[in-house]
């Protein structure tokens, strides 16, 4: 099924906002040296693949191609949730400690009190859900 000119450039954000949340978490741990916990790895595991889903979406212009990237991306916002749950709300702060050596709660960043590494993530996934929601609204 071929893709229209918008939805060509829907599935472009979703790209690029794949593209940047996955150079951004190489950047925290390759560059800034933080060691990523459990959780971590399986929000990476859930957004590494979406970069090639949908540029292999984008390259041969189908939309069908790019179906496995919207429970990838499902699935990632609730693992996200999750994780910033662990890091924010005071219930959950003392179970942090099963992610093994690196503890889920461990907040490496947090900017204006509410910004963290999980929370960037659950938005680029929220991002990537969301638009292809609204593709596959719009294409009936």
């Amino acid at each position: 099924m071929n893709i229209s000119k918008k939805h060509e450039n829907y599935f472009l954000i979703i790209w690029t906002q794949a593209l940047v949340a996955t150079c951004g978490s190489l950047f925290y741990s390759e560059i800034m040296g933080y060691i990523p916990c459990e959780l971590c790895w399986y929000q990476r595991i859930l957004m590494y693949p979406l970069v090639i889903i949908y540029g292999v979406a984008i390259l041969k212009k189908d939309a069908q191609i790019a179906l496995p990237g919207l429970i990838l991306s499902g699935i990632g916002m609730c693992v996200s949730a999750y994780h910033y749950a662990l890091q924010k709300l005071p219930a959950l702060q003392g179970t942090g400690g099963f992610c093994g050596d690196i503890p889920c709660n461990l907040q490496y960043v947090n900017y204006l009190g509410f910004i963290t590494i999980p929370f960037l993530a659950g938005v680029a996934f929220v991002v990537i859900f969301s638009l292809h929601l609204v593709i596959l609204r719009t294409k009936r």
